[in-house]
């Protein structure tokens, strides 16, 4: 599954979570929630707190994979890099290794019927 699919579904999954436990907690409590002086409706209550996490949540998801992204390319780069300067001293003895692989290799043999 993409990260995009899977953070979409995460949205929606929070979202409608938060509705049904939030509806039935405002509903099991019996609360009233005001703003100023007018009425608030429970779902209109719940989808602004719901609207906040997930904003929240992306906030933080952006700079998780910016501190981790940006740290695992370091490390990918680094490694690359070592693994390049290893390739460029010992492509010699690389390139004689696969030679005699290949002429000292088993051969299969012809099957016949």
């Amino acid at each position: 599954m993409s990260f995009i699919k899977s953070l979409i579904l995460a949205i929606m999954a929070t979202l409608f979570l938060t509705y049904v436990l939030g509806v039935s907690f405002i509903e099991m409590l019996d609360l009233d929630i005001y703003m100023g002086n007018e009425l608030i409706e429970p779902l209109q209550a719940i989808s602004i707190s719901a609207i906040v996490m997930v904003i929240l949540v992306l906030v933080a998801l952006a700079i998780v994979l910016s501190v981790f992204g940006s740290l695992i390319f370091i490390a990918m780069l680094l490694l690359g890099g070592c693994a390049m300067m290893m390739i460029g001293i010992f492509w010699p003895i690389l390139l004689v290794a696969v030679l005699i692989w290949l002429v000292a290799r088993d051969k299969p043999k012809p099957r016949y019927n």
